[in-house]
């Protein structure tokens, strides 16, 4: 059996950091930042999808383009990780109100025109929008795939919150090595 069309679903990287836990989740979204960079790589070079889904924080005038300018014009973690995962030509993006990528987007559309059935869903954080997304996508029956090294999360609760996706079958859970070799 082969491997069903991918994408890469990537999730509210682009940030001021201008909520109350973003102070430690900078860091770990540093480092996510890394791996996602391997990952878009990947799926660029064998032709799959790289679809960004950020949260619009409430400004409704303010399209991804105008965000991820923001983000590169911003010093520190912000700028940091919008140079990592600035977006390429070819790629796709969603804008969200909420947490979870598929409430109030058309990226269930966009996902049906690509014809994708594996969404590999990362970014930040793993307790909030990365959950609500998997658990979406999965009541919407895709299958999911979480790259446990590309999620940010704060300490225990991406611990747990992986945990969770894991045992409630809504996500699979992954190293990026495993994924890498599938």
């Amino acid at each position: 059996m082969g491997i069903p069309n991918p994408a890469l679903v990537i999730i509210d990287m682009f940030t001021l950091f201008d909520f109350p836990e973003a102070v430690q989740v900078k860091p770990k979204a540093l480092e996510a930042a890394q791996h996602i960079a391997r990952l878009a790589r990947h799926f660029r070079e064998r032709g799959h999808p790289v679809i960004y889904a950020n949260d619009n924080f409430a400004n409704w005038q303010m399209d991804f383009k105008e965000l991820v300018r923001l983000c590169l014009s911003t010093e520190g973690a912000s700028s940091a990780i919008a140079k990592i995962l600035q977006p390429e030509h070819g790629d796709y993006f969603v804008l969200k109100p909420k947490h979870s990528a598929f409430l109030a987007t058309p990226l269930a559309v966009l996902l049906a025109k690509l014809g994708v059935r594996e969404l590999v869903v990362v970014g930040m954080t793993a307790e909030s929008c990365i959950t609500a997304t998997c658990f979406d996508g999965n009541a919407r029956e895709y299958e999911m795939i979480v790259v446990k090294e590309a999620v940010a999360g704060i300490g225990s609760r991406k611990t747990t919150t992986l945990q969770l996706l894991h045992a409630s079958s809504a996500a699979t859970v992954l190293k990026l090595a495993s994924y890498l070799r599938r």
